[in-house]
């Protein structure tokens, strides 16, 4: 998962390029770039042009997000050509680019992201800080700093060029506001009681600590589930089926789809504390992360509950009784 520097000076912006003209765009580049066939492929699917960032800025941001990350594999694994561009094509690219087009200051690309993300931002900041009042000044703070406001040595600095693409941009905007009220507090928390604060709203959401076990600990547990029951969540909780329609698929009663799909979250939720205590979680710190927003984990929940296997059922040729079970 993708997290801000809460020392923003140890981010460098490189002063803005100027966006080249569609026509210039494949000229030859002094810029080293990925393939070009990939790269302008990457380009379109993060739909960069709408945000002012041109393919050569575009390849500088891939090869810097790779190089750190070692395309998604373990330290000293050398990618081939296909990881790589496997790599590149699960990133959050139009979010990649919406978020280095801003840290270059392309005021297109503001407007955009604060049509996107002013509303979420100060929401998410009003639940962490518990005050209507502090939320709203520390979504306005964020702004600034995301803005790149601070300058070292007449440099343009901004936390935006740190997010690699690898989890959702709300996902670390979220986590950046945490730090920099965990920051705050360590330079307030004597002057400034907790219990002062006005306009009380709802705890945050948990972060928890290690998002990593957390993120195994999903696919592990999802993996482990039989093919009808992976069918089962698929339909309920991705293609938003409902229970009616999920019934007629499987010949079942209505009511049976309901109860098991209602022991199925119970079980599965189960079965995840365990994994996650097996993997060295404490039983409350494994609640807690079970508390995590889901944007957060980066997992494919398509991928793994996906299942064309329906045959395991038990068919019938009309629907039965309550009482029947699958």
């Amino acid at each position: 998962m993708d997290t801000a520097s809460s020392k923003p000076a140890d981010l460098v912006l490189p002063p803005p390029i100027e966006q080249p003209s569609t026509a210039d765009q494949n000229a030859p580049s002094l810029i080293p770039r990925l393939p070009l066939s990939l790269l302008q492929e990457l380009w379109r699917t993060a739909d960069a042009e709408t945000c002012g960032l041109s393919l050569d800025e575009l390849s500088i941001v891939l090869t810097a997000v790779g190089k750190r990350v070692n395309h998604g594999l373990p330290p000293g694994a050398t990618p081939d050509a296909a990881q790589k561009a496997a790599f590149f094509r699960s990133l959050h690219l139009s979010e990649l680019a919406l978020a280095h087009a801003c840290a270059l200051g392309r005021e297109i690309a503001w407007e955009n992201f604060l049509s996107r993300y002013r509303s979420a931002l100060v929401h998410a900041a009003v639940s962490i800080t518990g005050s209507a009042t502090l939320g709203n000044d520390l979504a306005d703070s964020l702004y600034a700093e995301l803005y790149g406001l601070r300058q070292t040595a007449g440099e343009r600095r901004s936390p935006l060029a740190s997010y690699s693409g690898r989890g959702s941009l709300l996902g670390w905007l979220r986590t950046t506001l945490v730090q920099r009220w965990r920051d705050h507090h360590r330079r307030t928390h004597r002057e400034t009681p907790l219990d002062n604060f006005d306009s009380p709203a709802p705890a945050p959401t948990p972060i928890p600590s290690n998002l990593e076990q957390l993120t195994a600990g999903v696919a592990h547990t999802l993996r482990g589930l039989a093919a009808e029951d992976r069918f089962l969540l698929s339909a309920y909780y991705l293609d938003r089926q409902t229970l009616l329609q999920i019934a007629q698929t499987l010949a079942v009663h209505e009511a049976t789809i309901s109860r098991r799909i209602k022991r199925l979250a119970d079980n599965l939720r189960k079965q995840l504390i365990e994994n996650l205590i097996s993997s060295g979680f404490s039983k409350a710190a494994a609640e807690e992360a079970l508390g995590a927003d889901p944007r957060d984990i980066e997992i494919n929940l398509s991928t793994l509950l996906q299942t064309s296997q329906t045959s395991t059922f038990s068919k019938k040729t009309a629907p039965t009784a309550a009482g029947d079970t699958l």
